[in-house]
């Protein structure tokens, strides 16, 4: 993912890193594109977003500056050396493994799932996916809890995320039988501290859920 020390050298902290890297469509394109393929060089990624190599060259270049991509490996292609880019896949750590982290490491993994995740969403709704799916599922609000509350709203999350996986598994299986074409659909799970607290506002609704 990119070690510390390219991070100290691009200048950028974690957090500048990821309001960088999801500040520009193409950067956006860029990043999607590399979790598709898990690696491409620049030629594949201009094909793919639609923009002069020139174009996609120079937002490489800057994500690379920002720490948010890292070069995977090098080939000699005739004279020229072309690289291919690569981005981290999508992860999921238990409770106990992010404990196991140093905080750069617990950093780097929130960088990395933040930017993910908001590039996925901005690309699916330029794409018009976002608010034209009716099952796309859009919800967030803060809740007031206690430590054990906020023990148990983990555990939940934990568990959901094991059953969607559970459903890839039968859906896959469902398609090996009927042929049908699988869609792709982007998962996320937020759950963290505000940054500052705030009572609970009245009248919103949400008692509806």
């Amino acid at each position: 993912m990119g070690t510390v020390s390219e991070r100290v050298e691009a200048g950028r902290s974690f957090e500048e890193a990821v309001s960088y890297a999801v500040g520009h469509r193409i950067r956006v394109e860029i990043i999607v594109a590399l979790h598709d393929l898990d690696t491409a060089s620049a030629i594949e990624l201009s094909r793919i977003v639609h923009q002069p190599l020139s174009t996609v060259t120079h937002h490489l270049r800057e994500l690379l500056k920002a720490g948010s991509i890292h070069i995977d490996r090098t080939e000699k292609v005739k004279s020229v050396n072309q690289h291919y880019y690569r981005l981290i896949n999508p992860l999921f750590y238990t409770d106990e493994e992010m404990q196991a982290l140093s905080e750069e490491e617990r950093k780097e993994v929130t960088r990395v799932v933040l930017q993910g995740v908001t590039a996925e969403a901005l690309a699916s709704f330029w794409a018009g996916y976002l608010h034209d799916d009716p099952r796309s599922f859009l919800g967030w609000n803060w809740f007031n809890v206690d430590a054990q509350g906020r023990g148990e709203i983990a555990d939940e999350q934990a568990k959901s995320w094991r059953r969607i996986r559970e459903i890839e598994k039968e859906a896959a299986a469902r398609c090996e039988e009927s042929g049908e074409e699988r869609t792709s659909i982007v998962v996320a799970g937020l759950s963290f501290r505000r940054s500052r607290p705030a009572a609970r506002r009245e009248n919103e609704g949400f008692d509806a859920w």
